[in-house]
This record gives structure tokens, C-alpha cells and sequence, in this order.
């Protein structure tokens, strides 16, 4: 799935996005809006990795990602 949809259906994946990384905020939620470079440097915050790190976790994430998300 790409980024975009993601960006575009940010409010329902919230809790999916807070399941795999569950030190983020709903402020962090608030701030990041969908954005993945935003993601990515709240992840590397909360959880001290490097940013190749949280782009690996994010990319991860993203291939397991699932239409019936959007349901």
C-alpha cells in the first residue's frame, strides 16, 4: 500500500499505527498527521533508534499494511 493512502486514512489507522509502536502519543498522532517523515523522528524519540531504524520498522509496517484497514 503507499504512503498516500495512508496519509489520506490517517484518523482510522491511528490505532493500528499505535499498536505496533504503543510509546507514541495521541499528541505525537496529532503532530505527525500522516506524515512519514514526521512518523519516523517520533519513533526515533520515543524508542532512541537510528533513522535508518525507523524507516526499516516503518517500511515493515507498511508491507504488512492491509485494505481491510480501511473498512
Amino acid at each position: 500500500m503507499n504512503w498516500d493512502r495512508i496519509e489520506g486514512h490517517w484518523k482510522q489507522l491511528k490505532g493500528k499505527v499505535q499498536e505496533q509502536w504503543g510509546h507514541l502519543t495521541d499528541d505525537d498522532f496529532d503532530v505527525v498527521d500522516g506524515k512519514r517523515e514526521q512518523l519516523a523522528g517520533k519513533i526515533q524519540a520515543r524508542y532512541g533508534v537510528a533513522r535508518d531504524e525507523a524507516d526499516r520498522q516503518i517500511d515493515a509496517w507498511q508491507a504488512r499494511s492491509d485494505e481491510q484497514w480501511f473498512n
